[in-house]
């Protein structure tokens, strides 16, 4: 049984997608303190946890990017666009509105909490080159500080769909060439990309700031998406076992055991009608659907409520964990405006014009 062409609609997409979040903003909040430091003697297992390991949720949205681009770009392997620039194009446009508009916030925050919050993870006041770098998601390969905790996670995602339209592109000339495998050319550049990717870049930490690195994970969202979409599954998921166990018996990495068992789950999900219909509650799928703006907009959240408590109650574990959850809760309804505000809105090039000069204002007010 085939999947339904509206299958990256599946509210478990969205379940997924809101877990993440939670677990990112935690991890945060956790890591960074200053409030987890006081509140540790709460909860020091839990904090540790979170600290360690909640992180590697972002590989859930990793694999959840491959299969949506997979969706969007060969929804039956076969690549569908016409015009490369102009769908990177777009995805920049897509990801810089809401992002922009947080890092904005994040550096007026920074600059509000500076004088009270002593800790490393107030991020100083930024340069010009900081700022242009952000505003084109080149901070992290220019070697620029980041302004906000994440912001490079919208770096790699920009530079994992440019590097996938780019593949699909280039199987095009390549179908013409050899026609009774066109099918098959675009899903075997990004197999052997993907291949690399775990046997080779992801084993070196200093590749941690492009594409490569990552790509192991986002190609199993994309061969998950296939496999719904295949009239022989059993091929596709056979290549995700076979890419996913031979990374992990070469180096075992809890990051990649969780995106290869995301992948698993979304193709099997496509193809079973309880999971292709299961209703989580409503909640976790409106947290899911904005789950990219509460991504950009909690750290500054988290640093306000922090400096707040740090100055009221800077000794009180109770206090310190109360504001914890305060924090991850206000992130939720900044998030909502974000997302309602920025993020919904079509993201016009005056628009985007408009936010990156915003950017600029705001870093030249602090300097």
């Amino acid at each position: 049984m085939s999947a339904p062409a509206n299958a990256q609609r599946m509210p478990l997409i969205d379940a997924l997608k809101a877990v993440a979040c939670v677990l990112i903003i935690w991890h945060h909040l956790a890591f960074y303190g200053p409030m987890s430091d006081v509140a540790r003697p709460l909860a020091p297992a839990l904090l540790d946890w979170l600290a360690e390991y909640a992180r590697m949720a972002v590989h859930v949205f990793l694999v959840l990017g491959g299969f949506l681009a997979a969706a969007s770009l060969a929804p039956e392997v076969r690549p569908r666009f016409e015009r490369p620039l102009a769908q990177i194009t777009r995805r920049y446009a897509r990801l810089s509105a809401p992002y922009l508009a947080a890092l904005c916030v994040s550096v007026l925050v920074a600059a509000l909490v500076r004088p009270a919050l002593h800790s490393p993870a107030v991020p100083p006041a930024p340069t010009l080159g900081q700022l242009l770098a952000h505003g084109l998601l080149v901070q992290d390969l220019a070697g620029e500080e980041g302004l906000s905790a994440g912001v490079w996670y919208v770096a790699i995602d920009f530079q994992l769909f440019a590097l996938t339209v780019l593949l699909l592109a280039l199987a095009r000339p390549l179908q013409q060439r050899w026609p009774r495998h066109g099918t098959r050319i675009g899903a075997a550049l990004v197999l052997v990309i993907a291949a690399l990717s775990l046997a080779i870049f992801n084993r070196h930490a200093e590749l941690d700031d492009t594409a490569l690195y990552f790509f192991g994970s986002y190609g199993l969202g994309m061969l998950a998406w296939w496999a719904g979409r295949s009239r022989h599954p059993r091929h596709w998921i056979a290549a995700m076992l076979a890419l996913g166990v031979a990374a992990l018996a070469l180096d075992w990495r809890g990051r990649l055991a969780t995106a290869l068992v995301t992948a698993l789950v979304l193709a099997w999900a496509q193809r079973s009608e309880p999971l292709r219909h299961w209703q989580a509650h409503p909640a976790l799928l409106r947290l899911g659907r904005m789950s990219y703006s509460v991504f950009l907009i909690h750290f500054p959240v988290c640093l306000l409520v922090a400096a707040w408590v740090g100055l009221r109650w800077p000794a009180d574990p109770a206090a310190n964990a109360l504001g914890m959850l305060a924090a991850f809760l206000l992130s939720v309804v900044a998030g909502m405006a974000l997302h309602y505000g920025v993020e919904r809105r079509a993201a016009s090039a005056r628009m985007l014009a408009g936010l990156f000069a915003a950017l600029l204002v705001c870093g030249w007010l602090v300097r």
